[in-house]
């Protein structure tokens, strides 16, 4: 899968770009290496456009001039948009059974490679909505199964369900936010790929992403490292990603071909013991 993924939710929420813009974004991170591109049916802006980022998506792939059979695209299911907003949560398990065809539909694919929990729902039974999950691997609907937003034990809870069709998670974690090590650590041990979602969160913007102006830029540690590398802060982070475990797999926004370019570079920089210890917060 390479080392560095896409999240494409920038590109069809709110201040999202039109479609010309995303679909370049999109071919820019196929170009740049990118082999997995992380949706969801609830990536959308207006409550009336549910699966938009989705179907933005398999429209991107169809148009793109080389092959993609080697892309995994990844979505989620459990999760809406009221368009004011704001998140709700569904894991009735006959709520996901739908989205999960529903999203496969709007994909154009028979089965969907990597299908997740988008949040568990606190008024369903976990062990239900991972057992649709299951029921859903089973008949051929999806094919391997994620989860996001969860803790330790229910990582745990989940793979006695689904074995070997548990392959990753997708909690929020970057050098801001590292609430979630625990369940990087299990992951890690479990051998589970570990996508972290919002990786560049806490991180001020830099010039990659920031208009033009005559403000200097943040002064941070990533900013001093990356001003040493001569790349942005946002490839120093990403790269500080990639060292703390083997499965972790960051799937950085974008709502421009540049930025797509710019963190699918960070697979090739590596980072050295005494720089990532100036980078420890």
């Amino acid at each position: 899968m390479g080392r560095i993924g896409l999240g494409a939710m920038p590109l069809s929420v709110e201040g999202r770009p039109d479609e010309a813009q995303a679909v370049a974004t999109l071919h820019a991170a196929l170009d740049a290496g990118v082999r997995l591109i992380d949706t969801a049916d609830s990536y959308h802006w207006h409550a009336d456009e549910v699966g938009h980022n989705e179907e933005l998506i398999a429209r991107a792939l169809a148009a793109y001039g080389g092959g993609t059979d080697h892309v995994l695209v990844a979505t989620k299911g459990g999760r809406g948009r009221p368009g004011d907003g704001s998140w709700t949560v569904n894991g009735d398990p006959r709520h996901l059974r739908r989205a999960a065809q529903a999203s496969a539909a709007r994909l154009r694919v028979e089965s969907i490679g990597l299908y997740q929990l988008h949040k568990p729902d606190p008024d369903v039974p976990f062990a239900e909505s991972v057992g649709a999950l299951r029921e859903l691997a089973d008949a051929g609907t999806i094919r391997a199964v994620g989860l996001s937003n969860v803790d330790a034990a229910q990582i745990l809870a989940a793979r006695e369900i689904l074995g070997d069709l548990l392959v990753s998670v997708q909690n929020r974690f970057s050098p801001a936010h590292q609430e979630t090590r625990d369940t990087l650590d299990l992951c890690t041990r479990l051998g589970l790929a570990f996508l972290p979602w919002s990786p560049l969160g806490g991180l001020s913007r830099s010039a990659v992403d920031a208009p033009d102006t005559a403000t200097p830029p943040p002064t941070t540690p990533f900013h001093t490292l990356a001003t040493t590398h001569g790349v942005s802060p946002q490839q120093i982070c990403l790269a500080w990603h990639l060292a703390q475990s083997p499965t972790l797999l960051p799937i950085p926004g974008a709502r421009r071909p540049t930025s797509i370019r710019d963190s699918a570079a960070a697979g090739s920089l590596t980072l050295t013991t005494a720089e990532l210890a100036t980078l420890r917060l």
